[in-house]
């Protein structure tokens, strides 16, 4: 089996000032590290672990699945060689991302009822200062379209 650990649970907020300091002063959690990304947000920690990722994007960046309650769903993973061979075998779609700056790879695929659902495979890539275009396996990184 390839997820370990429910990772993270990300959430589209209206006001992500008002949403952080409900999570960080009702909730106790501790904002901390985020890295750049194409969206404003903030990720909170419990326990050393960014649990809650709060996230704002105008109506027209957002991606075309769910039901605008529930963004995704994480789970931390092992073993992407085998996890992305499954996929292709099965011709189930995804996207992948590589997080250099913490050498992650991210995989993500949508379920049978359209939640996206977001594998951290942490340690697959080697930490650079550059992206790579491969995904550990040689294959290329697929990326959506635009």
């Amino acid at each position: 089996m390839a997820a370990e650990q429910l990772e993270h649970f990300t959430i589209e907020c209206a006001d992500l000032k008002k949403t952080r300091d409900f999570y960080c002063e009702i909730v106790g959690l501790k904002e901390g590290f985020r890295p750049q990304m194409a969206f404003p947000g903030y990720w909170l920690y419990c326990g050393g672990a960014p649990v809650v990722h709060l996230m704002k994007r105008d109506a027209q960046d957002r991606p075309p699945h769910g039901d605008d309650r529930l963004d995704h769903i994480a789970f931390n993973c092992v073993d992407p060689d085998a996890v992305l061979k499954r996929m292709r075998e099965r011709r189930i779609a995804f996207e992948a991302n590589l997080v250099w700056e913490v050498g992650m790879l991210q995989v993500f695929v949508h379920d049978p009822d359209g939640i996206q659902i977001e594998m951290n495979f942490r340690g697959a890539i080697e930490k650079k200062n550059a992206m790579p275009e491969m995904l550990p396996d040689g294959a290329p990184i697929p990326r959506p379209a635009g």
